[in-house]
């Protein structure tokens, strides 16, 4: 990235408090991706108020608090419950047990108006794909969850019971780019009229015959799929982008790690125009619309290949970093 100071590589040795206050990173929880490079794009100041919209682990969050001076702040969102366990004790951090779609919310509640950064971690934490009961991954059997909120009603096996067979088509080709989605959603109509579909076993057993290609990546793409319905996921991404643009002080900066092309597209489109309306055309009076964001990564940022070595989940990840102006 040009023109922004090189952070000092992070200290993310376990055992190790570089901050005050700071607990131990929960890599055993979830291992941060891209960790310095996130630094840098925030160009952290040391006395900013910083949003990390998905705390999980707190390896991000904790990065970010060693730069932080006493006057410093830091807001941690996550709508995971199980969050909350890694929590540091520091009384900089603030911690919101909600959704980042909800941000501008619960940051004027704490009488925040304005932060300095912004980040957001896209992927699925490794503690969630491990948890054999949350659904997350096809390597267990469990009930089809996938809820990152466990407030939340629908479930994966509530969209795979209620949905037409048009909406399963749709979801599966748009959210999951599986090839034969309309093959996929008519068996998975047909197989529900004889026994219901639950947990992830009678998932596999009732489309084992559609399956195509290597089974792992197929499952892969359909649980992707299913997972981005159940949280409403790019449709948050959205909402959150769009918020940047009130929270953010001249020259603060917005980080996202994305893992998939649908989020990518999302977040390369808003970093370049500044809104997700058309602004190909003027406005009634002549006006073009200016584009709030200064691109600082014209392309995104991945993982190096010691960091690949180190952790195989950063395969996938991509960040982009935009400044206000």
């Amino acid at each position: 990235m040009k023109d922004q100071k090189q952070t000092k590589p992070i200290n993310t040795s376990l055992g190790d408090k570089a901050g005050q206050g700071l607990t131990d990173i929960r890599f055993d929880y979830h291992k941060p991706v891209l960790l310095n490079e996130c630094m840098d794009g925030l160009n952290i100041q040391p006395d900013g108020v910083y949003v990390d919209c998905t705390f999980g682990g707190g390896g991000h969050s904790s990065a970010i608090l060693q730069q932080l001076n006493e006057h410093g702040k830091l807001v941690a969102f996550d709508q995971d419950e199980d969050a909350r366990k890694n929590l540091p004790g520091d009384e900089r951090v603030i911690f919101v047990p909600q959704n980042f779609r909800h941000l501008q919310r619960f940051l004027r509640l704490h009488k925040i108006t304005k932060v300095n950064g912004i980040l957001a971690d896209l992927g699925v934490s490794s503690h969630q794909f491990d948890e054999a009961g949350r659904g997350f991954s096809t390597r267990f059997d469990a009930a089809l969850d996938m809820r990152m909120d466990q407030r939340q009603k629908t479930t994966a096996a509530d969209i795979l019971k209620n949905f037409s067979e048009l909406q399963l088509h749709k979801m599966f080709e748009q959210y999951g780019e599986v090839t034969n989605a309309k093959t996929l959603a008519k068996t998975i109509v047909a197989q529900r009229s004889l026994a219901p579909i639950r947990t992830i076993n009678e998932f596999k057993t009732a489309v084992h015959a559609v399956v195509k290609g290597n089974p792992q990546k197929y499952f892969a793409q359909v649980f992707q799929a299913l997972r981005i319905e159940v949280n409403d996921e790019l449709g948050a991404l959205k909402e959150l982008l769009e918020q940047t643009v009130n929270l953010l002080h001249p020259g603060g900066r917005v980080a996202i790690i994305t893992f998939h092309s649908l989020e990518d597209r999302i977040v390369k489109s808003f970093f370049r125009d500044g809104t997700f309306e058309n602004t190909a055309i003027d406005d009634v009076y002549g006006h073009r619309f200016d584009n709030p964001f200064k691109v600082i990564t014209k392309k995104p940022i991945t993982a190096t290949e010691l960091e690949l070595k180190e952790n195989a989940r950063s395969r996938s990840a991509k960040l982009r970093v935009a400044e206000m102006k």
